[in-house]
């Protein structure tokens, strides 16, 4: 990628997102990143060492004034690549969890990223150029059993992802679905997904599995 292109990557403060803002600005890209907590400052210090122009909005993407924020701070410029991989997960079953983190997985996930996408989307296929990629998963194509909202919210990514590509075919615009399984980053924490080494068992589900977790 030649020097000057500018890439926004959503959720860049830790995990996938940061690793992602890593290769860009290796890539010789100007970022603007954002994520919903400070962290994202952290981040844009580390990513400023590559020597790119690194811009931080600290914005939460569940809603339309958010990711109108984050739109905001392109200043108009061209978006030459769209990474959209802010998302939050959801451990336990459905019926008991707290319908306020549902909203906001749902919010996050599937509004909040489609909104970003239509607005930068309508500007990359006016200048009949540039790249999306959404982080979607492989937890779309499996029941959740104990994080049923997290992907069935992939699920809608996932499917979206290869409608929009089909819709933009013969422009000079991609779109890319990321869809990573299970890694190691602070995703399950912030989830409650994880079970403590000296707590009681419980009907947890790990990603893709189809039994109950046991405790390690």
């Amino acid at each position: 990628m030649s020097q000057g292109q500018f890439a926004v990557v959503t959720g860049a403060s830790t995990g996938i997102g940061l690793e992602l803002a890593r290769c860009c600005a290796r890539a010789g890209f100007d970022l603007l990143i954002a994520a919903d907590e400070p962290a994202i400052e952290t981040a844009a210090e580390e990513l400023r060492g590559h020597g790119g122009k690194v811009d931080a909005v600290d914005a939460d993407l569940s809603t339309t004034e958010g990711v109108d924020r984050l739109y905001a701070a392109t200043k108009g410029r061209r978006v030459d690549a769209l990474l959209a991989n802010a998302g939050v997960g959801l451990g336990h079953a459905f019926l008991d969890q707290d319908f306020n983190r549902v909203r906001r997985v749902i919010d996050t996930n599937i509004t909040g990223t489609v909104y970003l996408i239509h607005r930068v989307g309508n500007d990359m296929r006016r200048s009949n150029a540039g790249c999306i990629l959404i982080t979607g998963s492989i937890a779309g194509f499996m029941p959740g059993s104990f994080q049923a909202v997290y992907n069935g919210s992939k699920a809608f990514l996932d499917s979206f992802s290869f409608a929009l590509r089909e819709e933009l075919r013969g422009t000079g615009v991609t779109v890319t679905c990321l869809m990573p399984g299970a890694t190691e980053t602070e995703f399950f924490r912030r989830a409650d997904m994880m079970v403590p080494a000296s707590a009681p068992p419980r009907r947890t589900m790990r990603l893709g599995s189809r039994r109950p977790a046991s405790r390690r």
